[in-house]
């Protein structure tokens, strides 16, 4: 492996590997598929492979079985320039999810699944919780889901025309697998219930 990020940073990253880079970076995914990407960016297929093969070469991604994983490495890149930085965002649903639901078991239920228009894209995890990235199948479209316990927000990003009718369709075909998912034995928890006297909690 090439130690000197420099001379990759500098000589050897085409636009196209920059545009890449760069929207790993600024949707700071820490995880994503080749599909996704594909989509996202408008690639060609054999483009995009031949891009992720040189990260993967320069230990900024690494592929495993269920997509790539971005290397603490990415955040020695310079960010060369914004991709779609005037793309319109705008918050679609805004829930909780259950108490008696595991967010861990949900989120991992939710990774790496189709629904309806959406393919999935990949995922960011940090302080704020997880987002989870859906592309619509015309990649005119990003949904983002993010989840911060128990605060479930579902946003639309239009990476092209303002279809908004088309953002709301796939967002409600994502909160119905949602929730099918927290009516599921599999991931509900035990928890104990209370009620608020106001002074004190007493069990219900």
């Amino acid at each position: 492996m090439n130690d000197d990020w420099h001379d990759f940073s500098t000589s050897s990253l085409s636009e196209r590997d920059a545009d890449v880079l760069s929207l790993i970076s600024q949707e700071a995914l820490t995880r994503f598929t080749f599909d996704g990407l594909k989509r996202r960016l408008g690639l060609h297929p054999e483009t995009l492979s031949r891009i992720l093969s040189r990260l993967e070469q320069e230990g900024i991604v690494e592929k495993g079985p269920g997509g790539y994983k971005v290397t603490s490495r990415i955040n020695q890149f310079p960010t060369v320039h914004s991709v779609g930085s005037d793309e319109l965002r705008m918050p679609l649903l805004q829930t909780l999810v259950p108490s008696n639901v595991s967010t861990e078991q949900l989120t991992q239920n939710l990774k790496g699944k189709w629904f309806g228009l959406l393919r999935w894209l990949g995922c960011t995890e940090g302080e704020e919780g997880i987002t989870l990235k859906w592309i619509t199948e015309d990649g005119g479209i990003q949904v983002n889901a993010n989840i911060l316990e128990p605060a479930l927000t579902i946003e639309a990003k239009f990476l092209r025309d303002k279809d908004v009718d088309m953002a709301l369709k796939a967002s409600y075909q994502l909160m119905a697998y949602i929730g099918r998912l927290c009516s599921s034995p599999q991931l509900i928890r035990h928890v104990a219930y209370f009620r608020n006297t106001g002074l004190d909690l007493m069990p219900a």
